[in-house]
């Protein structure tokens, strides 16, 4: 009984605690579809009374809002391949091949993952600048293509297959570039979606990068969007949380459908160090 009664109490703790996490992201949804009046009323609403959902096609009116969702996923796309390219291709170099000084490189390669991306900002601005690459997908896009953590991700679960297969593909003439292809990235798949998933939205959701080298609203990505649908005289809360809703939308699929990966992929590249 008194097992039983814990069993509750720790479901209605975690039940609170989810709605309280939860509560930002429907409270979103519920501001989208709320009239202006309801939605700027004090006290406020925390409950629509009504659907507006005029808000959704309203905000399609004042900002190119699909150009900017396209935009965000062909940026965020491009460099979540870059990044399983390159991380997956250093990650095997450094689990799987010997060469002078490896544990001293990767060292160093890992330490910058302890370097804050405020602090690379401006080497990485006056870069893309001085190669015209300001309001370009290059400029959006080739800084990010590399990654010290996805590298690290990966190197993690390298380690863990076992080295008797990559012996018996040797004793049948495989090198290393056909047992990385047809071996090992075959067998990583959890690892390969886990960083995936976190490049893909890690992208998806930059905001001051875009805004620093972007000029033109061809090239702005669905954060900045978000930004410009307040206004200086009054902002229609109501269109804001319409547009955020539009946003997040996409981001939350994706972390829902790819949360079981994610999760599986984190835990199986923190077994081995």
């Amino acid at each position: 009984m008194k097992r039983h009664l814990n069993s509750t109490l720790v479901y209605v703790l975690l039940t609170i605690a989810a709605a309280l996490i939860l509560y930002p992201v429907i409270y979103t949804f519920f501001m989208a579809v709320m009239s202006p009046e309801e939605a700027s009323a004090y006290p406020p609403s925390f409950f629509p009374h009504s659907f507006h959902m005029a808000n959704f096609t309203e905000v399609f009116e004042i900002v190119p809002i699909a150009a900017f969702i396209g935009n965000t996923f062909l940026i965020s796309g491009l460099t979540m391949i870059g990044q399983l390219i390159t991380a997956s291709l250093a990650a095997y170099a450094f689990a799987k091949m010997e060469f002078k000084g490896k544990n001293f490189i990767f060292s160093m390669f890992v330490a910058t993952m302890m370097i804050p991306w405020e602090v690379t900002i401006i080497p990485n601005y006056l870069t893309v600048r001085s190669w015209n690459w300001l309001d370009t997908y290059q400029g959006l896009t080739v800084p990010f293509l590399a990654t010290a953590f996805g590298t690290f991700l990966l190197r993690q679960f390298f380690l863990q297959l076992p080295k008797e297969l990559f012996e018996a593909a040797r004793m049948d003439g495989c090198g290393h570039v056909r047992y990385f292809l047809f071996h090992v990235l075959p067998l990583s798949r959890p690892a390969l979606g886990t960083l995936a998933v976190y490049s893909f939205l890690n992208m998806y959701n930059s905001y001051l990068w875009p805004l620093l080298i972007t000029n033109s609203e061809n090239m702005r990505t669905v954060q900045i969007g978000i930004s410009m649908l307040e206004f200086q005289e009054s902002t229609s809360w109501n269109l804001v949380f319409a547009g955020t809703a539009l946003v997040i939308l996409p981001s939350l699929l994706l972390l829902i459908f790819g949360l079981k990966q994610l999760v599986r992929g984190m835990a199986a590249g923190a077994l081995k160090g």
